[in-house]
């Protein structure tokens, strides 16, 4: 038998790829971190993370234990939902960013509507910067979306890297200023594009802008430049673009669910939602 906190703690490691930001996520200490993963690895007689003192990364069996705690705690939440007689209602206003329009956030929302039908959920989809603004405004309960990996605020759903891509074909002349295909401001992949190349002293020009994921793929694999994206959302038919192309490293970035300081009659819906995020955080990521 495996323990659902175990497996909670698991799923937060992996998405973290730290015991730090896992036990932040979970309000528990990195001991009870460990132990819980040491616990569950014994359970299993099997080695679920190759670790050391500067990363965290998965091993084989544990990529297989991803797919199995999701649907283990899955089941639980249905079966307690199911007994304790309680219904959630009411309307939840979610925001997620551009980031996910490629990925398999739709099999989690529509677990989500499928657990709690009497739940209007409405979506937004927008830019990380724009969500952010609407949230403090009040105009959204719940949101998923970038921020700095210094910014603190909301709860960690996983950190990535974010890297050059660009079309197949696509090769960049040092001489030129690099074209860029970007978001529109306030995005944080378009800032931190320009405040990278402008560090390194790099000459840019912005080769194209669209507020949609969509638009901007179309324009990097017809050639026109290149795009600020995360490592492990990289679209089909782009590249990332190698490091002798002398751009500029980019740094992380976090993905992380924040809540409405008042939220009202939509708390029990924003935080079931939060939690089915983050249980199948893995699967917002591009195989």
């Amino acid at each position: 038998m495996y323990e659902p906190a175990q497996l909670r703690t698991f799923l937060a490691v992996a998405q973290t790829l730290s015991f730090t930001q896992a036990a932040h996520r979970l309000g528990l200490r990195q001991s009870t971190v460990s132990q819980h993963v040491r616990k569950l690895e014994d359970a299993a007689g099997r080695r679920l993370f190759a670790r050391d003192t500067h990363a965290v990364e998965l091993t084989e069996d544990g990529e297989a234990m991803l797919g199995f705690a999701r649907t283990i705690l899955e089941a639980n939440e249905r079966a307690a939902s199911f007994f304790a007689g309680t219904r959630l209602r009411g309307r939840l206003r979610f925001g997620a960013s551009e980031d996910f329009v490629l990925t398999r956030m739709p099999e989690v929302l529509e677990g989500f509507r499928r657990d709690h039908p009497e739940v209007d959920l409405e979506l937004t989809v927008e830019l990380s910067g724009t969500l952010h603004e609407w949230l403090a405004a009040g105009r959204l309960d719940l949101v998923l979306a970038k921020r700095r990996p210094e910014d603190r605020q909301g709860r960690l759903v996983w950190r990535d890297r974010l890297v050059w891509v660009g079309g197949e074909r696509l090769r960049l002349d040092p001489q030129r200023p690099v074209p860029l295909v970007v978001f529109p401001p306030p995005a944080v992949t378009r800032a931190r594009a320009l405040e990278a190349l402008e560090g390194q002293g790099r000459q840019w020009r912005i080769a194209c802008t669209s507020g949609s994921l969509n638009g901007l793929i179309a324009a990097t694999r017809a050639g026109l430049g290149v795009m600020a994206h995360t490592l492990g959302m990289i679209p089909p038919g782009l590249v990332r673009i190698p490091a002798r192309a002398g751009l500029p490293e980019l740094g992380e970035v976090d993905f992380a669910l924040l809540h409405a300081q008042r939220a009202g009659a939509a708390r029990g819906p924003a935080e079931a939602l939060a939690e089915a995020i983050l249980a199948g955080g893995d699967r917002l990521q591009l195989p």
